[in-house]
């Protein structure tokens, strides 16, 4: 039988494990692995500092937060925003080895960034907020009451010229705290690099999600390429059950991401099948292996 590519990335980690040398052991010793693994905190349900220790205990890398406490009812003052909460995440960060990768503006879905004239000022707290933890990604998220689309799939062009509007006055503010403001929607590659381009500052990018686009139909594989650069963070998750086991060509996947040297989080927003911390090791696992990860 043909040997796959995730077998030939096992055998090659097992290679290096032999000769005494891990693949991340082989970056520069004071530089970061190329990819590490997250989790979102709604998904492993791990909310608050104390989400820290579940991500370390199931053996991830860090921990995607979000910065608001309750995405129903925010406020007008978000909890990223609690000097107090950051230094317990903080210390946290310290006890338990694990960073905050990135921090979700999840209350966008409810509360539209196009509409709700709260949420500039969201996004400055959260910028603010997430320079302060160390992370470098803030996800935007546009899916419910903020989608982009109408029903029909058409585009929501007015929507998307206010956003654009938004953007450019955001991204500056974003760019100079060293954050980056992703884009994750139902939008195709070609029509988040649209915006991308009107909006002219690299400090706004694409938060990819495999499964979500794999479930709007879109080329997975050739949106990852085809993205590059221009996308700041992936989402891993599959539709139908545990990684690998349901709809999204994994293989493909990893192949775009080694094509194109991915580099940075990858973030689980997995399914709990079972057993919580099972079900998040068991996918922390065939991440690592099928991405080569030591």
């Amino acid at each position: 039988m043909k040997p796959t590519r995730r077998d030939f990335l096992v055998s090659t980690s097992l290679g290096l494990a032999a000769a005494g040398m891990t693949l991340r052991g082989a970056e520069a010793e004071d530089a970061p692995p190329r990819i590490r693994l997250s989790a979102c905190d709604w998904s492993l349900n791990a909310y608050g500092p104390e989400g820290l220790e579940t991500a370390a205990r199931v053996g991830l890398d860090g921990l995607e937060i979000s910065a608001a406490a309750d995405n129903s009812n925010p406020g007008d003052v978000l909890a990223i925003a609690d000097e107090e909460r950051r230094e317990a995440y903080k210390e946290n960060m310290k006890t338990h080895g694990v960073a905050v990768s990135s921090v979700a503006l999840g209350l966008l879905n409810n509360f539209p960034m196009v509409s709700d004239p709260r949420a500039p000022g969201w996004v400055e707290q959260t910028i603010a907020g997430t320079k302060d933890l160390g992370a470098k990604v803030i996800l935007l998220a546009f899916f419910g009451r903020g989608d982009l689309r109408f029903g029909s799939g058409a585009l929501k062009e007015k929507d998307v010229d206010v956003l654009v509007d938004i953007l450019e006055d955001l991204s500056p503010k974003a760019e100079e705290a060293g954050v980056i403001l992703g884009l994750e929607n139902t939008l195709s590659a070609e029509q988040n690099l649209d915006i991308l381009e009107r909006v002219n500052n690299d400090a706004v990018r694409v938060y990819y999600d495999i499964g979500n686009s794999t479930h709007n139909g879109y080329d997975v594989p050739k949106e990852i390429r085809l993205l590059a650069e221009r996308m700041c963070q992936i989402h891993f998750k599959d539709n139908k059950g545990h990684l690998g086991e349901g709809e999204v060509d994994m293989d493909a996947v990893a192949e775009a991401m080694e094509s194109i040297q991915y580099k940075g989080w990858v973030v689980l927003e997995t399914r709990v099948l079972g057993e919580r911390d099972a079900d998040f090791m068991r996918n922390a696992a065939f991440t690592r292996e099928l991405l080569g990860v030591a």
